[in-house]
């Protein structure tokens, strides 16, 4: 009779070993040129606006059309992995926002520069999912939550980096020059991980391919594993036939799925409201520009630090319980920073904490997303969840500037803004407490 070995629970039993942290760091390679490459049209945007003699105003739908773009990646790039592999489609949807990004540069006017970042929005939006499942599916059950979203920190040092490579680029070389880079980092890796990065070994297993291939990468996860012809894999689940959204919906994981939608939605409505108009609101409060900007990049620094933190929180407890607490301290940390007026010291801590929950808050949504679902239809449940939540971080933005329009004093314009992610937090607690909506590990 043959030997059964669930790949799963041969992964869990091992340490995260070197294979892993190599696979994470190859996967925190892709997000951070994701978030380089998405961030950039925000650093070059002044200077477009003077090569182009447009108004501000005339960017805002390139701005939209980045983020519409990186919905529908999310929403196509799940499905399709979950039917031809991780790998693939994080490589070609890799590939593409690089060639996408080069082509950018060489745009000579406002709808060929929206277009294009359509485009490249696509690309990205498939990277993401893929690069969560994969980090989730080579990591031990213990350390899950902690893998993907320090992982996922490449995203924030992206972004953060982005704005400093963007400053010397554009004063030597242009704005065009920063697509350059953009597109060129890419594509150079996209060649490099087709030769190191693996396909799942679950996926693997689950679509029922390559024994041999299974065996390798399970010898890399432990030298001591022997090959043997008297072996069968197995994992949780198996490919379905039907299409991949609607399995999202069926064995029980209908309340799961529309309640981490919900989640998403709220958390990253909130996450964009406060990125896109939190320097605004500081400076209106009689802060300079320059200190403005200062204090509120500590919702990044905050959201840095929470995601290391809280990764390990994750691991430890019940997360979605872990999860609506962190929501709820964020809807608090909102209402404070519109509270405190212009007291800077009293700014950076309000702000810092707003970052440590929301954006720590948010990322540990990811993970937990990608705990919540069987191999099969993983990263259709991570890509769907981002897609939807994609549709909040266009809302947040627009609602922020119709609360500010109606010139509502400060702290109820934070009142209001604290409550998508309470909201967030009331659906996380109910993932935590109903067996119909808890995670099918």
């Amino acid at each position: 009779m043959a030997h059964t070995i669930n790949v799963r629970s041969f992964i869990d039993e091992r340490k995260f070993g070197k294979f892993q942290f190599l696979v994470a760091a190859m996967c925190a390679l892709v997000v951070f040129l994701d978030g380089f490459d998405t961030q950039a049209i925000g650093y070059v945007a002044p200077a477009i606006i003077k090569s182009f003699q447009v108004s501000r105003a005339s960017l805002s739908p390139v701005f939209s059309a980045s983020l519409v773009g990186l919905m529908l990646g999310a929403l196509l790039g799940g499905p399709v992995s979950d039917r031809f592999g991780r790998r693939p489609v994080l490589l070609a949807g890799l590939m593409f926002f690089g060639v996408m990004s080069l082509l950018t540069a060489a745009a000579t006017s406002i709808n060929s520069l929206l277009v294009l970042r359509l485009l490249t929005g696509l690309g990205l939006g498939c990277v993401m999912p893929n690069a969560i499942a994969l980090t989730s599916e080579f990591s031990p059950e213990r350390t899950r939550s902690t893998a993907v979203m320090v992982m996922f920190c490449g995203f924030s040092l992206g972004a953060a980096l982005g704005g400093l490579v963007a400053a010397v680029l554009i004063k030597d070389f242009g704005w065009q020059s920063v697509f350059v880079v953009g597109g060129v980092l890419p594509c150079l890796a996209a060649v490099l991980l087709w030769f190191c990065l693996p396909e799942s070994v679950s996926f693997l297993v689950v679509s029922g391919k390559r024994d041999a291939k299974i065996f390798s990468i399970l010898s890399k996860l432990d030298p001591a594993f022997v090959d043997g012809a008297a072996i069968r894999f197995v994992a949780d689940g198996k490919q379905s036939e039907k299409f991949p959204v609607s399995q999202l919906f069926s064995d029980k994981r209908a309340l799961l799925t529309l309640l981490l939608w919900v989640v998403f939605f709220m958390s990253l409505m909130d996450l964009y409201f406060l990125s896109n108009w939190l320097p605004t609101i500081v400076n209106d409060a009689g802060i300079a520009v320059g200190p403005a900007v200062l204090i509120t990049a500590m919702l990044q620094v905050g959201g840095t630090l929470g995601t290391l933190v809280l990764g390990r929180v994750f691991d430890k407890v019940s997360p979605f319980r872990a999860l609506a607490v962190i929501y709820f301290l964020a809807a608090g940390f909102i209402v404070l920073v519109g509270t405190v007026g212009n007291s800077v010291p009293m700014l950076v801590i309000t702000i810092f904490g707003a970052g440590f929950c929301v954006v720590g808050g948010q990322i540990g949504a990811n993970a937990l997303a990608a705990k919540s679902y069987p191999t099969a239809i993983r990263a259709t449940g991570v890509g769907w969840s981002l897609g939807i939540g994609r549709i909040g971080s266009i809302i947040g933005p627009i609602a922020g500037g119709l609360l500010l329009s109606l010139q509502w004093e400060t702290h109820e314009v934070f009142l209001i803004g604290a409550i998508p992610v309470f909201i967030a937090g009331i659906c996380a607690f109910i993932i935590s407490r109903f067996p119909a909506a808890k995670p099918s590990l």
